[in-house]
């Protein structure tokens, strides 16, 4: 079964098209966490919908891992833009200073994935290959990274998922629910109606992402501007995080 009938190919959105909304999407959650009041209705909004993202981009990591003629040249490019955005993302969500280590960033993580990835497909013993996926995805823990545990998890659920509309099905499902349970479990000590409703918005946000990809999208690239969609995707993420920590300092 191909991704196309895996993914919904009847859908009206081409993965490019999926893409520039979750960028637009990351967007809005970082504006809300460096520059909005914490607990106010827009900031909770511009988050819940901002975790879109992180899910979108797992799921099409691994697509694309499927699809990529060099899995090498896969690799060096996220990790060139994993380093290439550190310091951008620690300038953005540094608080009260102009740079502190705020962890690794979402590419770095996404890196990380790649790997879980290779070792899927590299390693034949099963015992050395979860060995090894279970301390890459702890790597991202160890070394503080942004969608910790969470976006390893997705992309072991989706490579799972792989080939299988059905299983897509029950890979966003649990990918939802999980998200939904360690919101829960982070709202501990707040009004039980509160805690609900905080972790039913944030994980709105991943159901959306599964609503994109089963439901909207054809399974296909854009008809035109592939070659700057792909490297548009790569860019945005330093450059709106380096502009972000540039505004942030200009209004400390």
């Amino acid at each position: 079964m191909d991704t196309q009938e895996q993914a919904g190919g009847r859908g009206v959105l081409s993965r490019d098209a999926i893409k520039y909304i979750a960028m637009f999407t990351m967007l809005l959650n970082h504006i809300a966490q460096i520059f909005m009041t914490p607990g106010a209705f827009w900031t909770e909004v511009f988050t819940d919908v901002g975790y879109f993202t992180a899910p979108v981009m797992c799921w099409f990591l691994v697509e694309g891992y499927g699809y990529t003629r060099s899995k090498r040249r896969y690799g060096l490019r996220l990790a060139a833009f994993a380093a290439l955005s550190e310091v951008p993302f620690c300038l953005a969500f540094t608080k009260g200073a102009v740079l502190d280590y705020c962890g690794m960033n979402m590419i770095f993580t996404l890196l990380v994935c790649f790997l879980i990835l290779e070792a899927g497909e590299k390693i034949r013993s099963g015992l050395l290959r979860r060995l090894a996926q279970a301390g890459l995805t702890l790597l991202t823990v160890i070394l503080p990274s942004d969608w910790s545990l969470l976006a390893p998890a997705y992309t072991l659920l989706f490579a799972w998922a792989k080939g299988s509309r059905r299983k897509a099905r029950w890979a966003f499902f649990w990918a939802v629910l999980l998200f939904w349970w360690l919101l829960w479990l982070s709202g501990a000590g707040r009004p039980i109606w509160l805690q609900l409703l905080a972790s039913l918005g944030g994980a709105a946000g991943v159901a959306l992402a599964a609503a994109a990809i089963l439901y909207l999208y054809n399974g296909r690239r854009a008809e035109h501007g592939q070659r700057f969609a792909k490297w548009f995707f790569y860019w945005f993420y330093p450059a709106h995080l380096l502009a972000l920590g540039l505004l942030r300092l200009a209004v400390m």
